[in-house]
């Protein structure tokens, strides 16, 4: 994820080491698309109450206009509306908005203004998400919610530990 952002941001874009790496990539939840064995793309996704919010969406140069983008971004949609969210945020690059828009099912948000940061002018769209039929509630099965991020229909390894007790285990 790294070494994928400084080769596009820092090194094709000229962005500054530290307006790139802004503090936020501990708090993120980080995809990472792949060729075979090699990543070729990732993107951050940070959680707010009532939207997930698209960041640091990038793919090397020899994967744009390959699937890369479309394949990376319904992983990040299926979590997302696993979880609950009914929308996601993205500040893009303007000039990105022609893909953007035939891309995604999309908007460009109302009423909030153009912006620049590292040399380049963004603006936010906005990504209405499906209800997911096995969303996450409150009511969830507490062995469920306990299991590792975006795994919660596979057993854990506090299932097996559960299954010591007598505690019965949801079926996966």
């Amino acid at each position: 994820m790294v070494s994928i952002r400084a080769a596009v941001f820092m090194a094709e874009q000229a962005c500054p080491y530290t307006e790139e790496f802004d503090g936020n990539d501990l708090c993120a939840t980080h995809f990472l698309v792949f060729d075979g064995e090699n990543a070729v793309g990732s993107l951050r996704m940070r959680w707010f109450a009532g939207f997930a919010k698209l960041e640091r969406v990038v793919l090397l140069r020899n994967e744009r206009g390959r699937p890369a983008l479309q394949v990376m971004l319904a992983e990040a949609f299926e979590l997302a509306t696993r979880k609950g969210y009914r929308l996601m945020i993205a500040q893009i690059q303007s000039r990105l908005w022609p893909v953007w828009s035939r891309t995604f099912r999309c908007k460009q948000a109302e009423g909030r203004p153009h912006f620049s940061f590292s040399d380049f002018d963004y603006l936010e769209i906005e990504i209405p998400l499906p209800e997911h039929p096995q969303a996450l509630k409150p009511a969830t099965d507490p062995m469920v919610m306990i299991r590792p991020e975006g795994k919660w229909d596979v057993p854990g390894v506090l299932d097996a530990s559960a299954a010591r007790s007598g505690t019965p285990v949801p079926a996966a």
